[in-house]
């Protein structure tokens, strides 16, 4: 089987055909799906997919981008929901900053504070971490090392084949590989993907986004992590069952809430 590790299946894009999305994932044997937190005006819509339905488990959390939506209360009542397996996705997106220096330092200044507090309740309450990174490496291995993330470990969700972030799979992180593998002009991440232990790899759509080839521009979903995983066979020359039966075993490793019924 197959755990997809992180699918926004709370997207609006999803809206019309939720059930036969979920159809489509169970022929192809996904049997598990967690939903990151990212937006807080979406926790509710993600409760109640996940009470709808089996197999389907939450993160709370908010992604760099709604830093400014942050309230701490809000983020550990969600988390203490009896799905929610993590905090996330969490992390630091230098990707769209102002434009001022002024604008820029207090931009960074309040993502770095957001990533702090979601760092300090997973360790209060013991749930790993699905952790957001996006031309912020430096920024955040500093953080994840000098906070002690590590006692609670997590997934670099979309990693980005950085040799430094490499390094935290020593601090109990684990490497979300997605459909960023498969795209032809994908150069940086297939030389990477052999420096990382497959007990390290967890396997993921982010769904709506980030489409594998061959369907590339088109909604992604979790059916199509069968295309991530023979990409990642064939990468490290093992069988794609070896890859789906260790990626699923790190996957209940890590989230350690995760209940496959």
């Amino acid at each position: 089987m197959i755990i997809d590790t992180h699918i926004h299946l709370d997207s609006t894009r999803y809206d019309e055909d939720l059930e036969e999305v979920l159809k489509r994932a169970k022929s192809e044997d996904i049997r598990g799906f967690i939903i990151p937190g990212a937006d807080p005006k979406d926790f509710k819509r993600a409760k109640i997919i996940s009470e709808s339905y089996y197999n389907i488990f939450l993160s709370s959390g908010v992604h760099p981008y709604h830093a400014r939506e942050f309230i701490l209360e809000e983020v550990e009542e969600f988390a203490l929901d009896k799905n929610c397996v993590a905090i996330g996705e969490c992390g630091l997106d230098y990707y769209r900053l102002p434009e001022t220096q002024e604008e820029i330092d207090e931009e960074k200044r309040v993502q770095k504070e957001v990533f702090i507090a979601q760092i300090e309740l997973a360790k209060k309450l013991s749930l790993p971490l699905i952790v957001h990174v996006r031309e912020a490496n430096q920024d955040s291995y500093d953080i994840l090392k000098q906070t002690e993330a590590k006692e609670v470990g997590g997934v670099l969700h979309c990693y980005n084949a950085s040799e430094l972030l490499l390094d935290l799979a020593d601090d109990n992180f684990y490497f979300g590989i997605g459909g960023v593998l498969t795209f032809k002009n994908a150069k940086a991440l297939p030389k990477i993907l052999e420096k990382i232990p497959l007990e390290k790899i967890l396997i993921e759509t982010d769904g709506p986004y980030l489409t594998p080839h061959p369907y590339r521009g088109k909604r992604n979903e979790p059916s199509y992590t069968t295309f991530i995983a023979e990409k990642i066979a064939e990468i490290l020359q093992v069988d794609r069952t070896e890859v789906e039966r260790v990626t699923s075993e790190n996957a209940l490793t890590l989230f350690k809430r995760l209940e496959i019924a």
